[in-house]
């Protein structure tokens, strides 16, 4: 899929497997978020929408407003975190990189880069709109 050019129900009809869609309060903030911490790609971005790339998969962002009649829309918070209970893992991001990415951003590190017994190093970054960022990586043995 060309993701600068498709046009939604092409691009919807295209999806398969899981998805992941985040609502946001800003689309366009989080893209910076996301671009600046995480080098993810950011396609076709507006008010209300953005595809979003990490490596090979795709993932979506909505602004509130596109979802109006959305049954998920009432269970919202008006505060964050939105997230709490999800954990958004990126095996392919440099835990050291991407806090100090997201400090100079203003987000919140939840947990400095730790190396964890199930073989990852990984920290815990909050975004403005309260989702659980999780760059790992394998520890490097010593």
């Amino acid at each position: 899929m060309d993701y600068d050019s498709i046009d939604a129900e092409s691009f919807g009809a295209g999806l398969s497997g899981i998805g992941l869609n985040l609502l946001v309060r800003d689309v366009k903030v989080e893209c910076t978020f996301l671009e600046t911490v995480f080098g993810m790609s950011i396609h076709q971005p507006t008010e209300d929408f953005a595809i979003v790339t990490y490596g090979s998969k795709v993932f979506q962002l909505h602004s509130d407003g596109t979802y109006h009649s959305n049954p998920l829309l009432g269970l919202l918070p008006e505060q964050p975190p939105r997230g709490a209970g999800i954990e958004i893992r990126l095996y392919d991001s440099d835990p050291e990189d991407a806090v100090r990415k997201a400090r100079e951003l203003g987000a919140m590190i939840l947990q400095e880069p730790t190396d964890k017994p199930h073989g990852l190093r990984e920290a815990y970054i909050l975004c403005e709109n309260g989702y659980a960022w999780v760059p790992s990586r394998p520890k490097t043995s010593e």
